[in-house]
């Protein structure tokens, strides 16, 4: 009896509060997905429900008020950081356009329609306005769901939303200066101007130095997790401080660490799931605290102003959204969703009420009329995203399981062989990046013993269960496979045969003497027992640190069984890390590149450099970063691209790159038959057999040259430096 006499509504007690808080993000889900109605929208119903205009179960107090304010920055960082940044370049100037529709729209006819349909002033019209032209992400965490982040049209609207949301707070801001001061301050609007200049270009210069140094000392993930929170809300503090909004820093702050968060990675997953847990839930729960539905109830005159409200808002919105359609040359679903991300109406447009209503801009009816027009576009908005991303993502997927439109690049079959535990970890982070996100294929990590002492046991343990560890919060199944065999290579090659694996990861051999040779026996016993591919891999930073790919491809690589399929390992591998590939080819190599990027739809930023001889690779070495990673194309000795240059490869990578970041691809060789890759250039010829035997040992007589004048001018440089000593 004393227990249920300490309860009384709203709930005071912290468990009571949360517990309440957790039940509802548990149960709502579930019970509107049964009666058809998006979860973002039940989340808001059973945030009105529960809160002070409804059951009066918990107030909105400062937990609200907190937990919300971190679930709005939450969602505005996933939705920056979850872009594909080349996507986002490629679509920046769209965004900017629809960002500017979007807002222009609305604004102009919510300032006509306020005077004529309200009375008010023309002040209160542009403050009544700024609410229509804003809007809220709310239902991106459904374009989330159904993987449709880099979707056009997605794009599109998210980069539209920094411009809608920065001009709408800019206009409430000068509102409330006329208000106050009288008269309109344009000192105040190029202060404000300069100031976001300095903002940005301080953030994306210091983030990302600060992030790569940070993330190279701290290899702990919760730790790395917790910087990047950190990173956000320093970013969000800057804005408000200088008079911006803190969603908008926080959006841009995911926007400077995007590529330092590859999707498919355990920081990625403890950031999402921890926001998709708690945080957005929270903020969710907290706008439906906010409506007082029973004010319908109260008279006419807040219901016409709910109406008129949410027609205006809508109608523009839409509007924008049809324009943005016809110029951008979207189809149906791209136009819904368009409206239904930018129709959405939260954190600024509350800020705009709150402002207005405190001001004496607004009326109490008007008031209430918003809040009700905030719940009418939330609804619309997760309804219409809703079915439009469900009919676009069957549409893909039609598209993709079609009869002759599955991509040609063989999906990956892994084998990560580790061996220590200290290069366990960056090597099945290197595999995980380099598979497409749509393969479902499990990875197995191997460590081999040749013996029973319990140190390398432990050792093995260790290895394997690093490798386990990195491959958390990836969605990629790993089987580990403790095996013994009496040789080490042979325990390698039968697990391959036994798994089917198409590709066999493994560390880069580091000398441990000076007859020890570069690759080590282990390897080079392995290249010479299996034709499939074998990815050697030495980073001394982790990978998702890597500014950008250099790849050495050797002439005649084109010709190679295991052709597209290493292009499209590197493919997805910059695809993932968000970052600048530079080939390093033979000329005659470049268009059958180009084609299979093209082909597999890879969107990354690349370029080509001409590489011809290893003078060429030696003079365009001087370049390469240690932050960037290097990607040597080997050739076994029976394959077409080898060459005697190819022979030397060992030692003039020993020589020149023992501190480098470095990965050595020995494409398969032989195989199953696969179709030529075909050029992108169409003036170039297209081949679908081997090149002759006279023209291969033209190529061989031209290299074995190339390396007869790279050693002159080796010895060259080396009598110079003696005489000059």
């Amino acid at each position: 009896m004393t227990f249920l006499a300490e309860i009384a509504f709203p709930l005071q007690q912290p468990v009571a509060i949360f517990l309440l808080v957790l039940v509802i993000i548990l149960l709502a889900p579930i019970v509107f997905k049964a009666l058809r109605i998006p979860h973002i929208v039940g989340m808001i119903i059973a945030g009105m429900a529960v809160g002070p205009y409804g059951l009066n179960l918990l107030a909105r107090d400062a937990s609200f008020q907190i937990f919300g304010q971190v679930g709005i920055l939450y969602l505005m960082f996933l939705a920056a950081v979850e872009i594909d940044m080349v996507n986002m370049k490629q679509n920046a100037r769209k965004g900017l356009l629809f960002g500017v529709l979007t807002f222009a729209i609305p604004m102009a006819a919510g300032i006509v329609t306020s005077v004529w349909a309200f009375g008010v002033s023309w002040l209160s019209a542009a403050l009544i306005a700024s609410m229509y032209a804003s809007h809220t992400l709310i239902s991106y965490p459904i374009i989330a769901r159904f993987g449709l982040q880099n979707s056009r049209a997605s794009v599109i609207a998210v980069c539209s939303t920094i411009v809608a949301v920065m001009l709408a707070l800019i206009v409430l801001a000068e509102v409330v200066a006329v208000n106050s001061q009288g008269r309109f301050v344009w000192a105040d609007i190029w202060m404000l101007l300069v100031l976001i200049t300095l903002y940005a270009v301080g953030i994306s210069y210091v983030f990302p130095k600060l992030t790569r140094w940070f993330f190279r000392k701290v290899a702990d993930p919760v730790t790395q997790f917790i910087y990047i929170l950190a990173m956000v809300f320093t970013a969000s503090l800057l804005a408000q401080l200088i008079g911006l909004e803190a969603i908008l820093g926080a959006f841009y702050a995911g926007l400077v660490l995007n590529r330092f968060i590859p999707s498919r990675s355990t920081l990625m997953s403890r950031i999402e799931f921890v926001g998709n847990a708690i945080f957005i839930p929270y903020f969710l729960i907290g706008v439906g605290m906010l409506i007082n539905i029973r004010v319908v109830f109260d008279g006419f005159t807040v219901l016409r102003a709910a109406a008129v409200m949410s027609l205006t808002a809508l109608g523009c919105k839409w509007l924008a959204a049809l324009a943005g359609q016809k110029i951008f040359g979207l189809a149906g679903d791209g136009r819904r969703i368009l409206f239904g991300l930018t129709s959405g109406k939260a954190a600024a447009t509350i800020a705009a009420v709150m402002v207005g209503y405190g001001n004496n801009l607004i009326s109490e009816d008007l008031m209430n009329g918003a809040v009700l027009m905030i719940l009418i576009c939330c609804a619309v908005a997760s309804i219409t995203t809703e079915q439009a991303a469900r009919n676009l993502r069957m549409n893909i997927t039609r598209a993709e399981i079609k009869p002759g439109n599955q991509g040609s690049v063989i999906a990956a079959r892994q084998l990560v062989a580790v061996a220590n535990p200290v290069t366990a970890e960056g090597i099945m982070k290197l595999a995980i990046l380099m598979r497409h996100p749509s393969n479902k294929m499990p990875v197995n990590a191997l460590f081999v013993r040749n013996n029973d002492d319990p140190a390398t046991v432990a050792t093995g343990r260790n290895a394997l269960d690093a490798a386990i560890r990195a491959s958390i919060g990836s969605g990629v199944e790993v089987k580990e496979i403790d095996r013994y065999d009496i040789n080490i290579v042979s325990g390698i090659i039968n697990v391959a045969k036994e798994r089917d694996a198409s590709d066999i990861v493994i560390g880069l051999h580091r000398k441990s003497n000076i007859v020890d040779t570069f690759y080590g026996s282990l390897i080079d016993g392995l290249l010479g027992s299996t034709n499939k591919m074998v990815i050697m891999s030495r980073c001394f930073i982790p990978v998702n640190t890597v500014r950008s790919l250099v790849v050495v491809v050797p002439q005649n690589a084109e010709y190679e069984t295991g052709f597209r399929n290493w292009v499209g390992r590197v493919g997805n591998l910059a695809s993932q890390l968000g970052c600048r590939v530079t080939f390093l080819a033979d000329p005659a190599t470049v268009p059958y590149i180009q084609g299979v990027i093209k082909a597999e739809n890879y969107n990354i930023r690349h370029q080509f450099e001409q590489f011809s001889t290893w003078d060429d690779f030696l003079i365009y070495s001087a370049h390469i970063q240690e932050d960037d990673l290097m990607i040597v194309i080997g050739a076994r000795r029976t394959s077409i691209s080898w060459s005697t240059d190819l022979a030397q490869l060992p030692p003039f990578l020993s020589k020149y790159f023992r501190r480098q970041n470095l990965a050595v691809i020995y494409p398969e060789q032989f195989g199953a038959a696969v179709e030529m890759p075909k050029p992108i250039d169409p003036l170039a010829e297209t081949i679908s057999t081997a090149p002759s035997p006279i023209l291969l040992s033209l190529n061989r007589l031209r290299a074995l040259y190339a390396s007869f004048r790279l050693e002159r001018r080796r010895n060259s440089h080396h009598r110079y430096r003696r005489h000059r000593d």
